[in-house]
């Protein structure tokens, strides 16, 4: 598998289990609990796969900027979270230092 596609996986079932344990109220409603367990559980798997490939520094560098942008978008979504332009700014520069990251690093795995 393509360590690129491991961690996009990795950060997609890491947002739907951050967005699950907000329904799951404390973990006092089972379905949305259920899938924060194995949200979280396939995250860390494909991480792992992940990291066989990509150096740990600029992985989590990936999984935490791109994490934070699109659970902020779910939120905004699912929850109704206002965005102001301080976040949107923020998290443009986010995404910012993750592209430099990718595209100018030679710690970068290409």
């Amino acid at each position: 598998m393509h360590p690129y596609l491991a961690l996009g996986i990795a950060i997609v079932s890491e947002v739907i289990a951050t967005s699950a344990l907000r329904a799951s109220d404390g973990f006092s409603r089972l379905w949305p609990s259920l899938v924060v367990v194995a949200g979280y559980g396939l995250a860390f798997f494909f991480l792992s796969v992940t990291l066989k490939s990509i150096p740990v520094g600029i992985a989590y560098a990936i999984w935490s900027g791109l994490g934070v942008v699109l659970i902020s978008v779910a939120a905004w979504v699912l929850f109704g979270q206002k965005l102001d332009l301080a976040a949107i700014i923020g998290m443009g520069l986010i995404v910012a230092g993750v592209l430099v990251l990718n595209l100018f690093s030679k710690s970068s795995a290409h």
